[in-house]
């Protein structure tokens, strides 16, 4: 038997530490060697090898989303309900912190993809190391009081209302009076030209739509035909990604990640409107205020995450879709896998840096690192973890991007059972064949796993394996093992899949751990009377001054404002 070579620290992977008494080269390797070994040689469990010494992991817990892009119906609900709670205010009417886009598009704002164009992002150097797209340091001072790559109001959308009191003060007249559109910003009448779902349902015509960035590599001219149109829901919000570019970009150090659950949030006191984290967040999720002059984002719902509860966007979701739960990941590992050379492999990386929260020794060493009892139960029950881990159905948004996002999705279904029930696809047995999808494979791997086709294929083909079998089994009465071994599935992880994913339950799709606030709290009565946004005037959610210290105009109503001008 060959004596297998002796294993380096980048050989140990954060999930493999675990099991390493399992492995051939800690069952077999010959002590009588004598070699050195090297102090990050580390393992978690009880070894035959006296000379494997503990790992150091920091293991950190994090709340992550799954989003299933099979059953988003395209309505909206956790846009207008996230818009009313969250941004329904002055400064923030073109912000939406949840969108749904329809792609192929170019979304909102405008070609948020391209980050040739808005460098967003990581970008890795040929030493190895990472920097953010937009520039060091020095780039960045340099541009800070005028930055070249940040989106216009134009590359959102111009926030409109409607004079709605035209309707009842017009004078009598021969024609119906209409509410036309103002602008929210100026005032003035205005044509709407574009809004934040202006492609719904392909809307606009496909030489627009052909900008979208995961057409790259696909001819992309022959879906500009009828018969070849596909489409597909993709619901957005902040990633709360482990290695967030908007933090890395802020020259003001405003931008945190909280260590108890991971939301990445913006400290409105010591946020500066730079907005160097708007160009450097590549999903382009943060916005700017020009109210306050301070740069606002997705929280993650935080105050209702505390208390155990669900986000605003998943507790009203109609379709049921989202998915809430704690993932437990090695902390030490984050630049490593970030710096990873093939951008096809950071999503296989990404998942070797989450931990398995049913391993005694990750449990261990989590109650060490001050992970709560309550949130290890948690992430055993989580359904992000089943999903993302264990299942491998959800995958990351662009992970080329380097961020490392923490909101998944799982890759849309639909449209091949309907060309196969068409005769248009052909069968591989009783599955549809992947790899003549109405949605093309390559476009769904440029979208979720940067290019890389063999997970989405693996994650459609579980998919459909688990309706055949459920299909066999209700209808026909037999239960059809064989699609099932074809996938590496084992009946019980198809009967929890069909569970999780078919009748979705409120208890399984949200698992979510109260917040230990006496932990974070050494004087809760120095806390007494706080407030969530402020602007330097207490709790009044607004101020007096400026961006520049200088005092502001008095608020007015803008719209009536310009209709007594023009009067």
């Amino acid at each position: 038997m060959a004596t297998p070579s002796r294993p380096t620290a980048s050989t140990i992977t954060a999930r493999s530490v675990a099991t390493a008494t399992n492995s051939s080269w800690c069952a077999r390797w010959p002590r009588s060697t004598g070699s050195t070994v090297p102090a990050a040689m580390t393992c978690r469990v009880p070894c035959r090898l006296s000379w494997i010494e503990e790992i150091e992991m920091k293991i950190r817990s994090q709340i992550g989303m799954v989003l299933n892009l099979d059953k988003c119906i395209g309505c909206h609900t956790c846009s207008i309900t996230c818009k009313n709670v969250w941004t329904s205010r002055e400064g923030m009417e073109y912000a939406w912190f949840n969108n749904v886009e329809t792609k192929p598009g170019i979304g909102y704002p405008k070609e948020w993809e391209n980050q040739d164009k808005w460098k967003g992002g990581w970008v890795r150097n040929a030493d190895g190391s990472i920097n953010p797209r937009i520039g060091g340091k020095f780039r960045v001072l340099a541009n800070i009081f005028a930055n070249p790559d940040l989106p216009g109001l134009d590359d959102y959308y111009e926030p409109f209302d409607f004079d709605y009191q035209h309707l009842h003060t017009a004078p009598l007249g021969e024609h119906q009076p209409t509410a036309r559109p103002r602008s929210v910003v100026s005032g003035k009448r205005m044509e709407i030209e574009w809004g934040p779902n202006w492609e719904e349902i392909l809307g606009t015509e496909f030489a627009k739509r052909r900008k979208d960035k995961n057409f790259d590599k696909i001819q992309a001219d022959i879906y500009g035909e009828y018969e070849n149109t596909f489409m597909m829901y993709l619901p957005r919000l902040c990633e709360h990604c482990l290695n967030p570019a908007c933090a890395a970009s802020c020259p003001s150090g405003a931008i945190y990640k909280r260590e108890e659950d991971g939301i990445v949030l913006i400290d409105q006191e010591k946020c500066r409107g730079w907005r160097m984290c708007i160009s450097g967040c590549p999903y382009k999720k943060i916005y700017f205020n020009w109210k306050s002059g301070k740069s606002e984002k997705c929280i993650f719902c935080y105050p209702r995450i505390e208390a155990g509860m669900p986000t605003v966007c998943a507790e009203t979701c109609v379709g049921r879709i989202r998915y809430l739960g704690v993932l437990l990941y090695d902390a030490d590992r984050i630049s490593e896998v970030a710096s990873t050379a093939n951008e096809q492999d950071l999503y296989e990386e990404q998942l070797e840096i989450f931990l398995d929260p049913n391993d005694p020794a990750v449990i261990r060493q989590a109650l060490a690192d001050g992970v709560p009892q309550s949130v290890i139960d948690s992430a055993q029950r989580s359904p992000v973890y089943k999903m993302a881990v264990d299942w491998k159905l959800a995958l990351p948004l662009h992970p080329e991007y380097r961020t490392l996002p923490m909101v998944w999705y799982v890759p849309p279904l639909s449209p091949i059972q309907n060309a196969a029930a068409a005769g248009t696809v052909g069968m591989n047995g009783v599955i549809p064949d992947v790899d003549s999808l109405r949605i093309p494979l390559r476009y769904l791997a440029n979208l979720l796993t940067a290019g890389d086709e063999k997970p989405v294929k693996l994650a459609l083909k579980r998919l459909l394996a688990m309706r055949a079998y459920k299909r066999s089994e209700q209808v026909d009465g037999v239960k059809d093992l064989q699609v099932l071994a074809d996938v590496g599935l084992s009946v019980n992880q198809v009967e929890e899949m069909y569970r999780y994913l078919a009748i979705a339950n409120y208890e399984d799709r949200f698992v979510v751990p109260s917040a230990h606030r006496e932990d974070a709290m050494s004087d809760a009565f120095a806390e007494r009377s706080g407030c969530g946004f402020s602007f330097g005037s207490g709790c009044s959610g607004s101020s007096d001054t400026n961006m520049f210290g200088g005092k502001k105009a008095n608020r007015r109503d803008v719209i009536k404002t310009v209709q007594l001008w023009e009067e």
